[in-house]
């Protein structure tokens, strides 16, 4: 609810158009025979209306001196009540001309109520309200409605105010689209979300019995059955499709709401979208997300196997040509109860295996929720309660163990490994991540310019499979990644692809990789390390195989592994970063500088334990002296 536990309205306007007048007559019930210039805050307590939330009334000066306090209060409101004299049009004209630019420029964006004062000194001929405001709203959507006042006969005083509070608690712009007079897609969704909860028997309608369900969930009271015979009629009478035999479709249930707020009762639609738990956003609020989780930076989050089994229930219910995978139009109705798509954006868009239709497979459907979970937990939570998962949310994602602690115990337990994909330009890092998704071979080489992310499921050796994330990290961004201290610690192995045709790739790949190598040893975040000589079918360079190998032995890790896309010999090269990812102990290189660092740690701790030696040495030659001296003196 925005406001929280209070409302804040701010009125302002021209001099003299009422607005201090207004203030003191909504909170004393009476004009003021001497009124201030600018009114104190003023308080109207929760009783004071319906909702049962105070609102708080700022007046203001619109006098040149005053214009920071006026900027400042207008920042801080939650609605603004702009007035203009109905004695005076040249007060309306200054709203279209000055008043409502201004609050453009300040980007104050909270819902305006244009408000006329002095409505008993109005010329009985000048043209309707309505007349003069319809253009100005077309032209400033932010206006939420108008109304003419005198505070002098106590006409509309407090209704003035009862607009502005109800603007804010519910909202017209999140839900209704004025130009097309229709609802917004996104309250589309959210509705029909709702709907379908209620539905318990999924026959596609709301029963005479799930109607009273839900009208006692959102609203603490049952229908009788002649009122919900009515709401049937009013429906049926507008939209024949809007009920059949088995009761309310969603068609008529979307029908009713729009109707509800093209009557202006917007809070009928407000308080069953905050009943399932949405806010003024029509989002799920944060509280019903509960991934406030306390983890370790190198420390990720998986989804559950009942959330994974929840995955595969919903890929099937929604795969309606059983052909396996999920077309775009298919994935669209999978996410239509959500407020968008969320794979449509980087990084998630074309980071999963598609067939020749643009469909998703089983393991690419899971492919992007494990990424999605692996980049940001609480939105892959949000999405999966949208689309129906029910459970208790800290049943559906799950912590892993800490890395530090997998390389100690020499395994891991995790299903879904990163893999940083370093190297220089055009060394074949794109190639490697569309070989792995399944896209077809391209000589054109585009330079990639931001991060992009490419998963799968790779089946190992032992039938076993996993989840890998590949993480393509562009040259130009090295840099700024290890200037963060824990940069490394979202990654499960890192490798570095080269062009085995060049010796310049090569020499860089080596100098990326002693970069990475280093930021490894300095942070304690290490990561096993695998080269890739990729374009295998051109001609190698001299001394190339030479070169790597020896770098590879120097620094401790498996030798390069020789790959061609443009071939499609992969030599095995994803279920060997995937298994080198499940040994995070091994395959960790050594730099000149971190070997040498471990050698005066060992020599170290050698002296230490030959200091402790001897120590232990002295102390148990005095204790025999003393024991030898007490028997000596003892015979004596």
């Amino acid at each position: 609810m925005t406001g929280g536990t209070n409302v804040k309205v701010v009125v302002m306007g021209e001099a003299g158009t009422g607005k201090s007048s207004l203030i003191y007559s909504v909170a004393n019930e009476s004009f003021p025979e001497n009124v201030h210039h600018v009114m104190p805050p003023t308080r109207l307590p929760a009783e004071y209306y319906p909702d049962r939330v105070p609102l708080t009334i700022i007046d203001t000066s619109s006098r040149p001196e005053n214009k920071a306090k006026l900027i400042a209060d207008c920042k801080s409101a939650d609605a603004i009540v702009l007035t203009y004299a109905c004695d005076r049009p040249a007060t309306l004209d200054r709203l279209r001309t000055y008043w409502l630019p201004e609050l453009r420029r300040l980007e104050v964006k909270v819902p305006v109520i244009v408000v006329g004062c002095k409505l008993d000194l109005r010329d009985e001929q000048q043209v309707s309200l309505e007349q003069v405001m319809s253009p100005i709203m077309q032209q400033y959507r932010e206006i939420e409605t108008c109304i003419e006042c005198s505070a002098l006969r106590q006409i509309q005083v407090q209704e003035v105010f009862y607009y502005a509070q109800k603007a804010v608690l519910h909202p017209t712009a999140p839900l209704f689209d004025q130009e097309t007079q229709s609802l917004k897609p996104r309250c589309v969704r959210a509705l029909k979300r709702i709907f379908i909860l209620c539905d318990h028997d999924r026959d596609g309608a709301l029963s005479d019995e799930e109607l009273n369900d839900f009208q006692v969930r959102c609203f603490n009271a049952p229908l009788q059955q002649s009122e919900i015979a009515g709401v049937k009629k009013v429906v049926q009478e507008k939209l024949a499709e809007g009920v059949n035999e088995r009761g309310l479709t969603l068609t008529g249930f979307l029908f009713l709401h729009a109707l509800f707020i093209e009557k202006g009762r917007l809070e009928t639609t407000w308080t069953v979208l905050r009943k399932f738990g949405y806010d003024n956003d029509i989002k799920l609020r944060s509280e019903l997300l509960q991934t406030n989780y306390k983890r370790a930076p190198d420390q990720t989050v998986e989804l559950t196997n009942e959330a994974v089994e929840f995955l595969k229930g919903i890929f099937l219910m929604f795969d309606i040509d059983g052909d396996g995978a999920l077309r775009p139009a298919e994935l669209d109705d999978l996410f239509s109860t959500a407020p968008e798509s969320p794979w449509m954006v980087a990084p998630y868009k074309d980071a999963a295996e598609k067939n020749v239709l643009g469909g998703l497979a089983i393991e690419g459907f899971l492919s992007e929720w494990a990424l999605m979970t692996l980049q940001d937990p609480a939105a892959s939570l949000a999405y999966l309660i949208y689309i129906g998962y029910t459970g208790d949310p800290t049943s559906a994602l799950q912590i892993t163990r800490r890395r530090r602690l997998d390389r100690k115990k020499q395994q891991t337990q995790r299903n879904v490994f990163q893999c940083f994909v370093f190297g220089p330009r055009n060394a074949g890092k794109t190639t490697l991540l569309n070989s792995f998704i399944g896209k077809s071979f391209s000589e054109k080489y585009i330079p990639t310019t931001s991060e992009r992310f490419a998963a799968n499921v790779v089946e190992l050796h032992n039938g076993v499979k996993k989840t890998l994330v590949m993480r393509e990290i562009p040259e130009i961004e090295v840099k700024n990644i290890l200037s963060n201290k824990e940069s490394l610690a979202a990654c499960d192995v890192a490798v570095f692809v080269h062009d085995s045709s060049d010796e310049e790739s090569w020499k860089r790949t080596k100098e990326l990789l002693v970069q990475v190598a280093s930021h490894g040893e300095n942070t304690g975040f290490e990561v096993p390390c695998l080269i890739i000589s990729a374009k295998d079918d051109l001609d190698s360079y001299p001394m190339a195989i030479h070169d790597s190998t020896r770098v590879s032995q120097d620094m401790g890790i498996d030798t390069p592994i020789p790959v061609s896309m443009k071939l499609r010999d992969h030599n095995d090269v994803f279920c060997r970063i995937v298994s080198a990812a499940q040994q995070p102990h091994l395959s960790i290189p050594e730099t000149e500088a971190g070997k040498s660092r471990k050698q005066y740690r060992r020599l170290v701790n050698r002296s230490l334990m030959f200091v402790s030696v001897g120590a232990a040495v002295a102390v148990v030659g005095l204790a025999a002296y003393r024991v030898y001296a007490a028997r000596k003196n003892t015979s004596g």
